[in-house]
């Protein structure tokens, strides 16, 4: 009889804590987005010439390195010659992690949902989109800028995250980074 007791007290104690560890799913006040926004710190371009492939890239940055608000955010001069045509890699970061994350990564394996518009403010540059999502989409992690004559204008580049949505036009989604250059043809 007192074995009995034992193990009822047993399965009774193991009764209470199962279900009284039981996760009850309706109660979760903030379930974890399937994209989670990542800080997005750093936009580095890279230019190659297409005419000279082994020649020194140029690089080009825009910074916020605290993420929207706070300090402001910072961008070089982009510098081209006229009249050529440029082979261009965007790399994104999280600078404020250590190691560096590198967003673009995250980017292309999530493809179908983002794309990179490149608003050129004049005809000084004609940006061209050379890179595709799994849907055939344009992606904009890499593309060819052919330049004009001398002058100086403004190149926005805008990330757009668009989940479910996208069909390869700026409309649709949000923004996850807007960055701006001054755009120099010399």
């Amino acid at each position: 009889m007192k074995k009995i007791s034992q193990i009822t007290l047993v399965f009774l104690i193991a009764a209470v804590f199962f279900t009284g560890c039981k996760k009850d799913d309706d109660s979760v006040a903030n379930p974890t987005p399937p994209n989670e926004e990542e800080l997005i710190t750093t936009l580095k371009i890279t230019f190659v010439d297409s005419a000279d492939v082994n020649a020194a890239p140029k690089v080009f940055y825009y910074r916020d390195l605290d993420g929207d608000g706070g300090l402001p955010a910072t961008s070089d001069s982009i510098k081209l010659d006229a009249n050529k045509t440029y082979y261009a890699t965007l790399l994104l970061l999280n600078e404020a992690v250590a190691p560096v994350d590198t967003i673009s990564n995250e980017i292309l394996e999530e493809g179908v949902d983002h794309l990179f518009i490149y608003d050129v403010h004049d005809p000084l540059a004609k940006v061209s989109i050379t890179d595709q999502d799994e849907n055939g989409l344009p992606l904009g992690l890499q593309s060819t800028w052919r330049t004009g004559t001398s002058g100086k204008t403004h190149v926005h580049i805008i990330l757009k995250h668009q989940p479910g949505v996208k069909d390869g036009t700026e409309a649709p989604g949000q923004t996850d980074i807007e960055s701006y250059f001054e755009l120099v043809v010399q």
